[in-house]
């Protein structure tokens, strides 16, 4: 019976499985890229539903991101999709050793920036440099990998132009009287790709010179003392959607593999640009698959954004939290989910942050004999590193699923620390080696998601952890003497304890367990 049951189980799970394919399948506004097949499936918007991450180019996958307009600093509602990105490009180059090219758009001319230049009195070179350069150290400080080309707009006006007037000349844009270019989304069949609204295509008499209230503008006209270029139809400057769509396609031509941004850009930014693009490429896709990233917002579902006055910015956060804790919060949670910000949420985040270093120091104490106490059960812990591999593989490959990676991870830890702090044990058991290794593979896969640690020494640290090794050694003889005494001197207990906080205010972490003390470097 029980076999029976099973056959049924697995045959309805089949059917589902052959329905959500065949939905998959019915979507026709994907084509299947022709190309390599990688070890990764990832989430496609178009088709709603996970399909195979297919290379063009064998090992090598190029990915376009939308970067900053550089009108104000960065906050951290920015900071998480930089985040989660630089974590899937990581997972993606340094886990699954694919070679990935990143390129990022970077808006140094827009109405927000012409607006904010007019209003502090700065040239709008001068400001959009600024915050561009503040942007790059927030990054910096955040451990986010540089892209491997930072494209300004203001530097590719020739290729713009040259955008614009292949598409005029196909009558895929149109000049309006007062001299902007605007994209006929009337003549292309396929515009909606990525939206799932209703999109009305009758025409909006609200919207002067347009033919459409759906066509958007690839040029605006000058505008009295705003920067302008010179172009056929007059002096103006881009729109935004040309921008990154000229960009990427000077850089990789008529096919992209990843383009990816916040879930808000997905209409109309990334629409647009897929429009677009494909008309001047003259192809049916030009991004094989685009990849958005869940919102950060405030209790109550309220977006962070600049407009709303309502942001943290990047700087602000780091005064009281680490770069490791926001990266922790994105990957306990997937990409494309939103996250609402509180500090019980970073406190959650911080929390396993702090496990995960704890147990790789009380690991690398334990293996240099240092930590004198534990039980370890060889044979489970590395039956449990085995599994935690297999599930950490599968959770990455299954659209960069983080969070059910971290779960196997964390559950790995419990039971490593349970083993490690096995009370009334007063000798170990000489399981070095599977205690190495669990901590091994916990700082390569940490290391692999972004996740920095302290103790990563250069010679100079070596020697300032050798000082603190002697003084500590010197604490405990001092310590344990004073247990010793009959009654217990108080006194030199008081001051080994005062020892302990005055270095814990200095970002290191002394642990006393019976007879030992061991120390490691606060995160």
């Amino acid at each position: 019976m029980n076999a029976i049951r099973i056959m049924r189980k697995l045959n309805r799970i089949c059917k589902r499985f052959v329905n959500t394919e065949t939905k998959c399948r019915d979507k026709s506004q994907w084509i299947k890229p022709v190309g390599h097949q990688t070890e990764v499936s990832i989430y496609n918007p178009i088709t709603k539903c996970k399909v195979p991450l297919i290379l063009k180019t064998q090992n090598i996958l190029k990915w376009y991101i939308c970067g900053p307009t550089v009108y104000d600093s960065a906050h951290i509602g920015h900071a998480m999709t930089y985040i989660k990105c630089d974590i899937i490009r990581r997972i993606l180059s340094d886990y699954f050793n694919i070679d990935v090219l990143l390129v990022m758009g970077i808006t140094d001319i827009d109405d927000k920036i012409i607006r904010r230049s007019i209003e502090s009195e700065k040239d709008f070179e001068t400001l959009s440099r600024h915050f561009e350069s503040e942007f790059f150290a927030d990054m910096n400080k955040l451990n986010i990998r540089e892209p491997y080309l930072r494209c300004r707009v203001t530097d590719y006006i020739p290729q713009i132009i040259q955008f614009i007037e292949r598409l005029i000349a196909k009558d895929d844009g149109y000049i309006a009287p007062d001299g902007s270019v605007y994209f006929n989304t009337s003549k292309y069949n396929k515009y909606g790709k990525l939206s799932t609204l209703v999109l009305d295509t009758v025409n909006d008499q609200n919207f002067i010179g347009k033919k459409s209230a759906l066509d958007f503008a690839l040029w605006k006209a000058a505008k009295e003392n705003e920067p302008s270029w010179k172009s056929p139809w007059g002096y103006g400057r881009p729109g935004w959607h040309i921008e990154c769509s000229a960009i990427a396609s000077t850089v990789f031509g008529n096919s992209i593999d990843i383009h990816s941004g916040g879930i808000d850009l997905a209409f109309p930014h990334h629409e647009n640009e897929e429009a677009q693009s494909c008309c001047y490429h003259d192809v049916d896709q030009w991004v094989n698959y685009w990849l958005h990233c869940g919102h950060l917002s405030l209790k109550g579902d309220v977006k962070m954004s600049k407009s709303l006055k309502n942001t943290i910015s990047i700087q602000d956060y780091l005064e009281n939290y680490s770069a490791n804790n926001l990266r922790m919060l994105c990957l306990l949670s997937h990409y494309r989910n939103g996250i609402e910000f509180s500090d019980e949420v970073i406190q959650t985040a911080v929390s396993a942050t702090k496990k995960l270093d704890n147990f790789i120091n009380d690991c690398d104490n334990y293996v240099t004999g240092k930590f004198k106490t534990g039980e370890i059960d060889e044979n489970l812990l590395y039956t449990t590193l085995h599994d935690t591999r297999s599930k950490v593989y599968s959770a990455l490959a299954d659209d960069f699923d983080t969070s059910k990676a971290m779960h196997a991870i964390i559950n790995l830890v419990g039971i490593g620390n349970k083993m490690l702090h096995q009370d009334n044990v007063t000798s170990r058991s000489n399981n070095v080696s599977v205690i190495a290794a669990v901590s091994n593979y916990l700082s390569n896969i940490l290391s692999k998601f972004g996740i920095s640690r302290s103790t990563k020494s250069t010679v100079e640290n070596r020697q300032i952890e050798d000082i603190i090794d002697h003084f500590l050694n010197f604490r405990t003889i001092v310590r344990i003497r004073a247990l010793e005494q009959k009654p217990k001197d108080t006194i030199l207990l008081k001051e080994c304890d005062n020892v302990r906080k005055c270095l814990s205010t200095c970002g290191i972490t002394v642990k006393d367990q019976q007879n030992d003390t061991s120390w490691s470097w606060k995160q």
